[in-house]
């Protein structure tokens, strides 16, 4: 499944908790996308994310549907580390 690096920007600081997280993670799942993890900036304005998802579309939706940005989306192609070129 392609996977997908997507920038969100808040207006507010973010404060997520675990009710909060499970409905995204439900929303999620009946859009047929996958959130493997997110970084959250320091000032807690921006996360990046990475998904698995079956297109970008499945992403724009399911964040409509959580109520959550979608500032940028890219498809991520492979993933590079510095331990593969030691």
């Amino acid at each position: 499944m392609p996977r997908y690096l997507i920038e969100r920007r808040f207006a507010e600081r973010l404060e997520v908790d675990k009710t909060g997280a499970a409905n995204i993670v439900r929303i999620n799942d009946e859009e047929g996308v996958k959130w493997i993890f997110s970084f959250l900036s320091a000032d807690k304005m921006r996360t990046y994310c990475l998904y698995e998802a079956p297109n970008m579309e499945a992403i724009r939706i399911a964040a409509r549907r959580n109520s959550l940005p979608a500032d940028m989306i890219i498809e991520i192609d492979s993933e590079i580390r510095p331990e593969m070129f030691a």
